[in-house]
């Protein structure tokens, strides 16, 4: 069954690019943008992480942290992070077990889909944005989606 906004986001305890366990209750008391993606260093993921690198400063006004979800290991994850400077923390999905969980599941039934979370500081979903080619609008929307929860 997949997340709805409104929803809890369900918690998760997965390897980071350094090796080290990420829980999302870690984050509790600030925001969230949790992202889906599905394969390091190609072109649509590396076009979204960089996106997500150049507006993280903005992200960070919101108090927001980022965090890119795939199916790569942690040392893959270490090289794409090193690689492209990317600021945050990417975590280590293999088997898709959180992808399921929260229902970022497979796009046209044939590879990991590109799904975004804003999950505000109390741990719900408020946004959800599904498009495996619109890169960009993950980034745009996911901040929109900040700004307006700051805005109260």
């Amino acid at each position: 069954m997949a997340i709805k906004v409104g929803d809890t986001a369900p918690d998760f305890t997965l390897l980071s690019q350094n090796n080290s366990s990420v829980s999302l209750k870690d984050f509790r008391g600030q925001a969230v943008v949790l992202y889906f993606y599905p394969k390091d260093d190609t072109p649509g993921c590396t076009a979204e992480s960089c996106a997500f690198r150049d507006q993280y400063e903005v992200f960070k006004t919101t108090s927001a942290e980022i965090i890119g979800v795939s199916g790569d290991s942690p040392e893959s994850h270490q090289k794409f992070a090193t690689k492209y400077q990317l600021p945050f923390t990417l975590l280590s999905d293999k088997g898709d077990q959180v992808r399921n969980l929260y229902g970022a599941t497979a796009a046209f039934g044939l590879f990991p889909g590109r799904v975004t979370y804003v999950i505000d500081q109390q741990g719900v979903v408020r946004y959800i944005f599904d498009s495996m080619f619109n890169f960009k609008g993950h980034v745009e929307e996911a901040l929109k989606t900040l700004q307006q929860i700051a805005a109260g």
